[in-house]
């Protein structure tokens, strides 16, 4: 191979290389730090006179998270009394021994007589019903909320 090939190669790879490990430190320092304070829920708006469709049923802390998946973990319960914290910390209502959960990683909470999920900055993100939670979403009967390679269902 000619000379100023391989020098270009040399070169790419150790690019290469240092993208690496610029990924991994941006992964470590994402873990590491605190997460974003939490938002306080917004004033409460009036009911509307008829069925709004878009609002979840159901009374305020109704329900239960249950895992569905995976299967060594299937069946655990949490009860929807008030707000639960979803993660690895211990201190989590919900805590998870899942490699790709973040130490907090999502919280749910009861708002507007509905259930609600918002994300605290988790590294892997967290879905419902495959959809990536950016800002709070309301959560259904039925509804799948994955944190890692965790499934729970909602179940009222």
């Amino acid at each position: 191979m000619p000379e100023p090939l391989l020098a270009v190669l040399k070169l790419l790879c150790l690019a290469l290389l240092y993208l690496f490990f610029l990924r991994v430190l941006r992964a470590v320092w994402a873990e590491l730090r605190p997460p974003p304070p939490a938002a306080p829920p917004p004033a409460p708006v009036p009911p509307p006179r008829r069925r709004d469709a878009s609002r979840p049923r159901g009374r305020k802390g109704a329900g239960h998270l249950v895992i569905m998946a995976p299967a060594d973990q299937k069946g655990r319960s949490f009860d929807l009394n008030g707000e639960l914290t979803v993660g690895r910390a211990p201190g989590c209502q919900v805590a998870l021994e899942d490699n790709y959960v973040s130490q907090l990683h999502a919280r749910v909470f009861p708002r507007d007589g509905g259930i609600w999920v918002e994300d605290l900055g988790s590294t892997n993100g967290t879905y419902l019903n495959d959809q990536r939670v950016s800002a709070p979403l309301a959560l259904r009967r039925g509804d799948q909320l994955r944190v890692g390679s965790t499934i729970l269902e909602l179940k009222r």
